[in-house]
């Protein structure tokens, strides 16, 4: 292998991105683009949730319990109803989200020391969210009826209120969160989104340059020309490696400086890692530039390996534990879910090789056997 050929076919390429301004867009504009679209566009926070109240009791202890609601940063009040018939439109065109029906005799009941039975409607059709709203209104309505046990205690036994309250609830859970303190979706979903961005874009970039020349002919002069397959594709993937990489340190400083995601890992760590993830992915470019004869099927191929795959099968949105027996095969037999492995890890967790080493090694070896293959598989002759 000579090194000034695989450079002069280097060259010819990056000009080639420069020259062709959609093809520039796409190497350099695209990335953060996405980044940005899906950093301010997806969210697993559940919070501000639109309900509204229909407070049959309309006494001060139902309005307390109201307040609850109204006060959590988690709710959104929309008002009063004055019936349950008024809230059926209101979830049907979304309005709302959840609803509180206070009975009546609400204040009587809990006075009296008995039960008060509060119904409440929440919106099921996206079953996370529900889940959740879910979890938020059993929280208040546990610490509203601890109050309203303490004080009841407080009153039969003559105690002071704060020993009352040890008294009805012995046992107090204390959570911390660890790693993602403030619970933040965004700081989980922005070191991600490097993943997902850098394993689709990369592979689109050198499957379109590799097979717009086979589209205009351009590539024939390569197989009459003295310049070896290895020269040649050393030569064609580096200015796609390189452009990968400069999108890396782009999207970190948008995870970081824009999401506000807490990076805690070693840089230069992380920047290895993401050189050998990118060039991982550039092989998987050169491998449906093999296979395929028109831009058009380049891309749809990609998108067909890379991003769908990576979104249902790297831990993206759900961890990879969670997913069925075959669907956890599946996701141990991509690159995304590795990558992610480190980014999550350099980024919420602080560590490094000491603990990334496997997942390192499995990025190297799959590179390995991707660049083996496009070697094998590419030939200067074509097959007639």
């Amino acid at each position: 292998m000579k090194w000034r050929r695989a450079t002069a076919v280097a060259h010819k390429e990056w000009r080639e991105v420069l020259r062709d301004r959609l093809f520039f867009t796409l190497a350099f504009v695209v990335p953060a683009a996405l980044m940005l679209i899906f950093g301010y566009g997806l969210s697993l926070d559940v919070e501000n949730v639109p309900f509204a109240v229909v407070d049959y009791d309309r006494t001060s202890l139902s309005r307390d319990y109201a307040y609850r609601f109204i006060g959590s940063r988690y709710f959104d009040f929309k008002g009063y109803a004055a019936s349950e018939r008024e809230l059926d439109p209101l979830l049907k065109d979304n309005r709302i989200r959840a609803a509180i029906i206070i009975p009546p005799h609400f204040q009587r009941n809990l006075l009296a020391g008995r039960a008060a039975h509060v119904q409440t409607l929440i919106d099921g059709t996206i079953p996370s969210r529900t889940q959740t709203t879910k979890g938020y209104v059993a929280a208040i309505n546990s610490n509203f009826s601890m109050e309203m046990l303490a004080h009841h205690v407080s009153r039969l036994r003559g105690l002071p209120l704060d020993q009352a309250r040890e008294r009805v609830q012995p046992v107090r859970l204390e959570v911390r969160y660890l790693y993602n303190q403030s619970v933040k979706s965004i700081w989980s979903l922005a070191p991600k989104l490097i993943m997902l961005v850098m394993i689709f874009v990369p592979p689109l970039l050198t499957a379109v340059g590799i097979v717009r020349e086979k589209e205009t002919g351009s590539i024939y002069n390569i197989y009459a020309s003295t310049v070896s397959r290895g020269e040649f594709l050393l030569g064609k993937l580096a200015p796609y490696v390189a452009i990968s990489v400069v999108n890396v340190l782009v999207l970190w400083f948008l995870a970081t400086q824009v999401f506000g995601a807490p990076f805690k890992g070693h840089p230069l760590f992380f920047f290895l890692a993401s050189v050998l993830f990118v060039t991982c992915t550039t092989g998987i470019g050169l491998l449906v530039s093999l296979l395929v004869r028109t831009q058009l099927a380049a891309t749809l191929i990609t998108v067909i390996l890379t991003m769908v795959p990576a979104m249902e099968y790297s831990g993206f949105l759900m961890p990879v534990e969670s997913l069925s027996g075959e669907g956890g095969i599946e996701a141990r037999l991509l690159p995304a879910m590795y990558y992610t492995n480190i980014v999550v890890g350099s980024f919420l967790k602080g560590v490094g090789l000491e603990v990334l080493w496997v997942d390192l090694l499995v990025l190297a070896g799959y590179t390995l056997a991707l660049y083996v293959a496009g070697y094998l598989l590419f030939h200067k002759r074509p097959k007639t």
